[in-house]
């Protein structure tokens, strides 16, 4: 394959499927090559793919939850009748999760004395940690400790395979159709951003690698940006008032102040005949007028 063959693939599909689709593949091919060298396969020589660039993605959805639709939809969740949603939805919201790494835990994975959740396996193949919030806390403790997985189904005692249908109910209750559980983590995070946090500390949370992923949840409202600027009022709050003085400056109001004084206790001076007469003939000069 040649990068022209490349090209070729990536036009033609152009039409018929999103840039997200052909991204995967470009990403799959790309790894393909990879492990032929890797494996040190006849014929391959190097990554035919390497230095491709993506698409543009325009197609990524973000949605992020307001506290009012928050409020609704943990009414809907506690109505449901799957028994382990009210637990499942407030612990996403409530760690930024993702939905596999919530449903997975197990109590061995929380240390209540370090305030620590340890997730064994990430999408990034390593172990992280996220801090327990007191929020959090008081979630788990008010679960009952049926088996060894955390929210596990209480029908099978295993950790649930799937929660749509219930999940489903509660959103289409709360008139939130087009939330996706997945939002939930993007909530979090634009919760942390819009309340000062720093984006270190969501990407530390949310177990990302790179800080331009934390960047796409970093969502902040207008209210947000207001407060932001207005912070440079309490820094500097004289900015639109007198100034204060440099000790090694002399006091120019006081100099000003004393001169007016000074000028107004002078006696007004008469001009004598000769300089009216100078000023009569350049007045009539200005005019025009022969003198």
């Amino acid at each position: 394959m040649t990068k022209s063959d490349l090209v070729d693939f990536i036009n033609t599909r152009r039409a018929t499927h999103k840039p997200g689709t052909i991204n995967r593949v470009i990403i799959l091919m790309r790894y393909i090559y990879n492990l032929a060298l890797k494996w040190e396969t006849p014929g391959v020589d190097k990554n035919r793919v390497s230095g491709t660039p993506l698409l543009e993605e325009s197609n990524k959805k973000e949605r992020f939850l307001t506290s009012e639709e928050v409020d609704r939809l943990i009414y809907c969740i506690k109505i449901s009748r799957n028994p382990m949603l009210k637990y499942i939805a407030p612990g996403l919201i409530l760690t930024g999760a993702r939905k596999q790494e919530l449903l997975k835990s197990r109590w061995m994975d929380f240390d209540f004395d370090t305030k620590i959740w340890r997730i064994p396996m990430s999408k990034s193949d390593k172990a992280r940690h996220v801090p327990i919030s007191d929020s959090l806390e008081l979630l788990l403790n008010s679960i009952p400790k049926a088996c060894e997985w955390v929210f596990a189904n209480p029908k099978t005692l295993k950790p649930f395979t799937s929660f749509f249908y219930s999940w489903d109910n509660a959103r289409c209750q709360a008139g939130l159709d087009d939330v996706r559980v997945h939002d939930l983590r993007h909530s979090f995070a634009s919760f942390l951003v819009n309340n000062g946090r720093s984006l270190y500390e969501v990407q530390r949370i949310l177990g990302h690698t790179q800080i331009k992923t934390t960047q796409r949840y970093a969502h902040l409202d207008q209210s947000s940006l207001l407060s932001a600027v207005n912070e440079i009022t309490r820094a500097a709050p004289n900015v639109l008032g007198e100034g204060s003085r440099p000790q090694h400056l002399p006091d120019i109001t006081k100099a000003q102040v004393l001169r007016a004084s000074k000028a107004s206790r002078e006696p007004t001076r008469k001009a004598c005949p000769h300089e009216l007469e100078i000023i009569a003939r350049a007045e009539a000069l200005r005019a025009g007028i022969a003198f």
